[in-house]
Protein backbone atom coordinates (compact mmCIF):
# COMPACT_ATOMS: atom_id res chain seq x y z
CA UNK A 1 0.00 0.00 0.00
CA UNK A 2 1.21 3.44 -0.82
CA UNK A 3 1.91 5.50 2.28
CA UNK A 4 0.32 8.85 2.42
CA UNK A 5 -0.59 11.40 5.38
CA UNK A 6 -3.30 9.32 6.69
CA UNK A 7 -1.19 5.78 6.34
CA UNK A 8 0.50 4.29 9.46
CA UNK A 9 3.38 1.74 9.48
CA UNK A 10 2.76 -1.74 10.71
CA UNK A 11 2.99 -2.34 14.00
CA UNK A 12 5.60 -4.92 15.49
CA UNK A 13 2.33 -6.62 17.03
CA UNK A 14 0.50 -6.31 14.02
CA UNK A 15 2.92 -7.85 12.25
CA UNK A 16 3.70 -10.49 14.68
CA UNK A 17 -0.77 -10.93 14.98
CA UNK A 18 -0.69 -11.49 11.01
CA UNK A 19 1.74 -14.40 10.95
CA UNK A 20 -0.04 -15.92 13.84
CA UNK A 21 -3.01 -17.05 11.73
CA UNK A 22 -1.70 -17.07 8.45
CA UNK A 23 -1.62 -20.86 7.34
CA UNK A 24 0.92 -23.09 7.45
CA UNK A 25 0.87 -24.65 4.11
CA UNK A 26 0.37 -23.24 0.55
CA UNK A 27 -3.45 -22.88 -0.16
CA UNK A 28 -4.12 -23.96 -3.70
CA UNK A 29 -6.78 -21.47 -5.49
CA UNK A 30 -8.09 -23.20 -8.82
CA UNK A 31 -8.51 -20.17 -10.82
CA UNK A 32 -5.17 -19.00 -9.58
CA UNK A 33 -2.79 -21.79 -10.11
CA UNK A 34 0.79 -21.34 -9.56
CA UNK A 35 2.93 -20.61 -12.57
CA UNK A 36 4.84 -23.22 -14.51
CA UNK A 37 8.69 -23.03 -15.77
CA UNK A 38 6.84 -22.61 -19.51
CA UNK A 39 4.80 -19.65 -18.44
CA UNK A 40 7.80 -18.03 -18.43
CA UNK A 41 9.38 -19.24 -21.67
CA UNK A 42 9.15 -15.68 -23.34
CA UNK A 43 9.86 -13.41 -20.17
CA UNK A 44 12.16 -10.52 -20.53
CA UNK A 45 15.08 -10.55 -17.97
CA UNK A 46 16.74 -6.85 -17.54
CA UNK A 47 18.62 -5.15 -14.42
CA UNK A 48 17.61 -1.92 -15.74
CA UNK A 49 15.57 0.34 -17.67
CA UNK A 50 18.17 0.63 -20.21
CA UNK A 51 18.24 -2.97 -20.73
CA UNK A 52 15.25 -3.75 -20.87
CA UNK A 53 14.44 -1.07 -23.79
CA UNK A 54 17.58 -2.07 -25.43
CA UNK A 55 16.08 -5.96 -24.89
CA UNK A 56 12.67 -5.00 -26.22
CA UNK A 57 13.49 -3.09 -29.44
CA UNK A 58 15.83 -5.79 -30.64
CA UNK A 59 12.56 -8.09 -30.22
CA UNK A 60 10.42 -5.55 -32.21
CA UNK A 61 12.88 -5.70 -35.39
CA UNK A 62 11.57 -7.50 -38.69
CA UNK A 63 12.71 -11.19 -38.68
CA UNK A 64 14.10 -12.17 -41.82
CA UNK A 65 11.52 -14.02 -42.86
CA UNK A 66 8.74 -11.19 -43.06
CA UNK A 67 7.44 -9.34 -46.13
CA UNK A 68 9.37 -6.00 -46.75
CA UNK A 69 8.24 -3.17 -45.32
CA UNK A 70 5.79 -0.51 -47.58
CA UNK A 71 7.48 2.58 -48.71
CA UNK A 72 5.32 6.31 -48.08
CA UNK A 73 4.73 8.01 -51.26
CA UNK A 74 2.77 10.96 -52.76
CA UNK A 75 0.97 9.71 -55.81
CA UNK A 76 -1.92 11.97 -57.59
CA UNK A 77 -5.31 9.58 -58.81
CA UNK A 78 -7.87 11.03 -60.81
CA UNK A 79 -11.46 11.73 -58.16
CA UNK A 80 -12.86 8.46 -60.17
CA UNK A 81 -10.54 5.89 -59.27
CA UNK A 82 -9.90 7.36 -55.97
CA UNK A 83 -13.52 7.53 -55.00
CA UNK A 84 -14.28 4.33 -56.38
CA UNK A 85 -11.48 2.47 -54.15
CA UNK A 86 -12.05 4.45 -51.35
CA UNK A 87 -16.33 3.51 -51.49
CA UNK A 88 -14.83 -0.31 -50.78
CA UNK A 89 -14.23 0.65 -46.72
CA UNK A 90 -11.73 -0.47 -44.73
CA UNK A 91 -8.57 -1.53 -46.21
CA UNK A 92 -9.11 0.61 -50.10
CA UNK A 93 -5.28 0.93 -50.07
CA UNK A 94 -4.40 -2.24 -49.79
CA UNK A 95 -6.73 -3.31 -52.25
CA UNK A 96 -5.30 -0.67 -54.42
CA UNK A 97 -1.76 -2.29 -54.21
CA UNK A 98 -2.77 -5.56 -54.89
CA UNK A 99 -4.90 -3.90 -58.39
CA UNK A 100 -1.88 -2.42 -59.01
CA UNK A 101 0.55 -5.04 -58.81
CA UNK A 102 -2.24 -7.85 -60.47
CA UNK A 103 -1.48 -4.85 -63.23
CA UNK A 104 2.47 -5.50 -62.90
CA UNK A 105 1.85 -9.22 -63.21
CA UNK A 106 0.16 -9.12 -66.82
CA UNK A 107 2.23 -5.60 -68.17
CA UNK A 108 5.68 -4.58 -68.14
CA UNK A 109 5.96 -1.09 -66.75
CA UNK A 110 7.69 0.20 -70.07
CA UNK A 111 4.58 -0.02 -71.78
CA UNK A 112 3.49 3.25 -69.82
CA UNK A 113 6.37 5.31 -70.74
CA UNK A 114 5.92 4.68 -74.10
Amino acid sequence: MKRNATSKPFSEEEKAAAIAVAPDAVVFDPENPPTRSEDWDGAIVSHSLAQLREKLSARRQRGPGKSPKKMPTTVRFSPGVLSAFRATGKGWQTRMDAALADWLKNNSPEELTG
